[in-house]
């Protein structure tokens, strides 16, 4: 058991008997009366969402998890499909444990999947991921003159991104996988 301000996006928590993954959390602390945090849960096995609020004088328990470092294969129907790159172990998790994260997956990702029991229970991303523009809108002229001018592009894998005039199809940039904000252009 452990206290609620002691968690962390992606940790597993067993609460009500079931498992649960911390997708989202908030700690509040109001000006009047206790603090307490405000957690976004999934269900790990019905993939049901719910939002809860706890006292921060509250504990849930925490369930161990495996983490591994795993690379990005491919996609099915029913699965995303990693491997362990010291064993090749093969590692299918399912589409709805992704969810929408799905949209930055690209061949040879590097991601930590946490498994209970050699089950896959979450799936944690880099927090900036590189991609090449596969196309992007051609820069208007004096458009720069007013500094921060953002223009539509299409990544690789069909993920859409805003970015700076100054970025054309072919270059590479960092993307920023909790905002799907553009980050940085990479040399």
């Amino acid at each position: 058991m452990a206290n609620v301000s002691e968690i962390k996006k992606g940790m597993v928590v067993d609460w009500k008997s079931h498992l649960w993954l911390i997708s989202e959390f908030q700690h509040v602390s109001p000006g009047k009366g206790s603090a307490f945090t405000r957690i976004k849960l999934k269900n790990i096995n019905t993939g049901k969402v719910v939002e809860n609020t706890f006292k921060s004088s509250e504990t849930l328990v925490f369930v161990d998890v495996s983490k591994k470092n795993m690379t990005y294969l491919f996609s099915d129907d029913l699965a995303h499909t990693f491997m362990d790159m010291v064993s090749y172990e093969q590692v299918g998790v399912d589409k709805d444990l992704i969810g929408d994260d799905a949209k930055y997956l690209k061949e040879g990702l590097q991601v930590i999947v946490s498994q209970n029991d050699e089950k896959a229970v979450a799936v944690e991303l880099p927090k900036k991921i590189e991609f090449e523009v596969g196309y992007a809108e051609p820069a208007v002229k004096g458009d720069t003159a007013s500094g921060n001018v953002m223009k539509n592009s299409t990544m690789e894998n069909g993920l859409e991104v805003r970015v700076p005039s100054f970025i054309k199809t072919g270059d590479k940039i960092l993307v920023n996988s909790d905002t799907c904000e553009y980050s940085e252009r990479v040399n």
